[in-house]
């Protein structure tokens, strides 16, 4: 659990964090902001009906990237959880979101990071790397 929060609590104070999936043989990246710590996973939100929830439909592997003084780079497979518990949580979190997504996020897809590797860097220098 230590591992994961390390790397939920970077995500937090970057703010904003960019996916990259893939279509066909092209990667797309867009940038990120709402994601949580929720049952000892890292989630991120997703509206639903995106060409990024499209992507990760026909390829589940993704990279997520955040800077705040240092880069985070994270390897990972996105599991998609729609529960409605889930979605509360987000909800709960992040209140402005609540008029896009509904009460229980049902207007956004939740995912999270499994088989995560988590690459931190100073300049070009690795220098940690946890994985959850």
């Amino acid at each position: 659990m230590e591992t994961v929060q390390k790397v939920y609590e970077f995500l937090e104070k970057a703010q904003t964090f960019y996916l990259a999936t893939v279509e066909d043989d092209q990667p797309r990246v867009r940038p990120y902001g709402a994601m949580m710590l929720y049952e000892d996973k890292i989630y991120i939100m997703a509206f639903g009906q995106t060409n990024a929830t499209r992507q990760l439909a026909l390829n589940p592997k993704a990279e997520i990237c955040a800077f705040k003084g240092q880069t985070l780079r994270i390897a990972c497979t996105l599991v998609e959880d729609n529960r409605p518990e889930v979605g509360k949580a987000l909800v709960d979190k992040m209140p402005a979101l609540k008029p896009l997504l509904g009460e229980e996020c049902e207007n956004g897809v939740m995912y999270y990071l499994k088989d995560a590797t988590a690459n931190f860097f100073k300049l070009m220098d690795l220098v940690e790397t946890i994985t959850f």
